[in-house]
């Protein structure tokens, strides 16, 4: 009996020794590391998140394009969000100083880069670099639009996205493309019938859905997460712009048949018109530009972009949509130190407002404003000689981007909804 009572007692001193030691091992890991300088983590060559399957992808992506001077620049929305929020912090910051990944690191299936086509020098031989540095890379091309008012030469194809991708991370690189009025145009992202739809999870891009229209952004280098690269210097700028973007081009081979049926005015007079009728354009769409009020092309002047890519040249004027609530009160005194006097005003803020002023060469500028309700919008127009009022509904739509007589301008989304109640369905098209 005595002889089972030592061996218990031998058996519970063991475990208790053993847990003791465990317990001293638990408490040196989780509390005296932590104070005495357990920041081990953080030390040279095991900084948090280095490691990370998204920066190692980004990192290989900067060296290469940085060694082969091709000029990209990040336009990764959320990127650059974040950098905004730390800018301080990212401005003091030198390339190696820092101990933690905070931007690149954020797990992600895709990196947004774009390039400026016309700077790059050297497309071919970079895409097989890069293939040789592990990159798996899908080029995607189209036709060029800017040359599709010419049909000789309508089907010449440009690139207008590649995607690689470097293990389970892939770099998106919008191509960027001039456009008349000093702005950039990036294309669709439309995948052709023998590209495989499981490469990347394309449904999760955020540029390619539709063309996209941006203004020219002025850059900047900064260091992120120990990475030099070039980002636009007003990054809330081009954030913004983003879900704005959305680009549609002026419709040419319609606008070639409408010539081939109706014979296009050149005669000296309708040139001058449409060149007195661009140049209050410009001279409205600079005004309202330094206002910052957002405008579309409406009326006839939108007609002639839908219908005939063109000024219409028996118009005689210029019209101009804007939204009610961007309405602000210098916008008259504005117009009339650009040189455009107030010849009418019909209505008022709160209802009806119409404002007309007055061009050189007897060219009119007339900006309507429209209200919105709850399944339609609406502007108003009141008779010059009798006062008689008019109230025209149009179905709600949104704007886009195009291009017209070389500017980058708002119309409708919904065109040919907007004409069609303004005009009836026959104007479109005659």
């Amino acid at each position: 009996m005595s002889r089972i009572n030592k061996n218990v007692v031998l058996a519970l001193l063991t475990l208790t020794s053993s847990a003791f030691l465990l317990f001293q091992l638990y408490y040196y890991k989780h509390y005296l590391s932590t104070k005495n300088g357990a920041g081990l983590s953080k030390s040279k060559g095991s900084r948090i998140g280095f490691d990370s399957t998204q920066w190692r992808a980004v990192k290989k992506f900067i060296m290469l394009t940085s060694n082969q001077n091709v000029p990209v620049f990040l336009i990764d929305p959320l990127i650059l969000e974040l950098i905004n929020k730390n800018f301080e912090e990212v401005k003091n910051t030198s390339q190696g100083s820092i101990s933690q990944c905070t931007f690149f690191c954020v797990p992600r299936d895709f990196t947004a880069f774009a390039l400026q086509y016309h700077l790059w020098k050297n497309e071919e031989g970079w895409f097989r670099i890069a293939e040789n540095m592990g990159f798996q890379c899908l080029k995607i091309e189209s036709k060029d639009p800017r040359l599709d008012g010419i049909d000789s030469l309508s089907g010449t194809e440009i690139p207008l996205h590649y995607i690689c991708k470097l293990a389970t991370h892939a770099i998106h690189l919008v191509v960027f493309h001039e456009r008349s009025g000093n702005y950039l145009w990036h294309g669709h992202l439309r995948l052709k019938e023998h590209i495989d739809r499981k490469f990347v999870p394309f449904r999760k891009l955020q540029f390619g859905r539709y063309p996209g229209a941006f203004d020219r952004p002025e850059l900047q280098q900064v260091t992120v997460d120990g990475l030099e690269v070039l980002i636009p210097k007003d990054p809330v700028h081009f954030v913004e712009e983003v879900p704005h973007s959305r680009f549609i081009e002026c419709r040419y081979k319609e606008a070639r048949a409408f010539f081939q049926q109706y014979l296009d005015d050149n005669t000296v007079e309708a040139m001058a018109f449409r060149k007195s009728a661009k140049e209050l354009l410009q001279l409205a769409a600079k005004t309202l530009n330094k206002l910052g009020v957002p405008f579309w092309l409406s009326s006839g002047t939108c007609l002639g972009w839908y219908r005939q890519c063109n000024i219409i040249p028996y118009s005689k004027d210029v019209d101009l949509g804007i939204f009610i609530q961007d309405y602000k009160s210098d916008i008259i005194l504005a117009f009339q130190d650009a040189g455009l006097p107030l010849k009418h005003k019909f209505g008022k803020v709160e209802d009806s407002l119409e404002l007309s002023f007055q061009g050189k060469d007897d060219v009119k500028l007339d900006i309507f404003f429209f209200y919105e309700e709850t399944d339609h919008m609406w502007n108003g127009g009141t008779q010059a000689k009798t006062g008689k009022k008019f109230k025209y509904l149009f179905p709600k739509f949104t704007l886009c981007w195009t291009e017209f007589v070389d500017m980058k301008v708002h119309v409708p989304c919904e065109t040919l909804e907007y004409i069609e109640a303004n005009y009836g369905k026959k104007q479109q098209g005659a």
